[in-house]
């Protein structure tokens, strides 16, 4: 598949070949909904913690005698119906992650660039270079392209005057090719790679 490939100031730099089975698949919701749920899961730092009975730091001594008081019959202080006890079968520190195959993982990065090209929200931009680290600049060139939220993904190595330039941006990632992944495509209204990157994907899916 042809694709036209622009300059940052948005001028016309020629075409570049596009494998359809990257690019032009028919996406499914569903591959992509595994994947972002994957990814959302193994990023949950499952940090968070109550105490049981068995750590609040409360007497352990029988509350009043086992019988003629006429009421109910309890044991320790610390036990969830009481105020200050533990809690029952409260949260504890836990990984969240769970395995996703690592083909579907891959099949799943193709269906989310071939729904973006399908969307018609893909540019291609011949080099993602800045002669100076000026957010307003970069910000300018942003702007006669139309991206207003986007991922931009570079090659192997990211200009450093365009990555710091960009980097202040509202809504624009950017991001290294190495860095790609399902649930950032999917949350920036636009994908921008540079040439270098459309090369580096062809290459990993090859």
């Amino acid at each position: 598949m042809e694709f036209n490939v622009k300059t940052l100031e948005g001028k016309d730099a020629g075409k570049v070949s596009l494998s359809e089975e990257i690019f032009g698949l028919d996406p499914r919701q569903d591959i992509l909904a595994r994947m972002v749920r994957w990814q959302l899961a193994k990023k949950q730092q499952g940090t968070h913690k109550s105490k049981g009975r068995s750590e609040v730091s409360r007497t352990g001594s029988k509350m009043y005698k086992q019988k003629g008081t006429g009421r109910a019959r309890h044991h320790s202080a610390r036990a969830p119906q009481f105020r200050g006890g533990g809690k029952a079968h409260g949260p504890v520190v836990r990984s969240h992650e769970h395995d996703l195959p690592k083909k579907v993982r891959a099949l799943a990065l193709r269906h989310a660039l071939s729904a973006k090209f399908k969307a018609e929200d893909l540019i291609i931009i011949d080099q993602l270079v800045a002669s100076e680290a000026k957010t307003k600049a970069v910000a300018a060139t942003f702007e006669t392209l139309g991206l207003n939220n986007a991922l931009v993904i570079g090659g192997a190595e990211l200009d450093s005057n365009f990555k710091l330039a960009a980097q202040n941006i509202p809504n624009i990632d950017v991001l290294p090719v190495q860095g790609i992944n399902v649930y950032d495509i999917l949350r920036r209204g636009k994908l921008v790679l540079s040439k270098a990157a459309v090369e580096a994907l062809e290459e990993r899916f090859k």
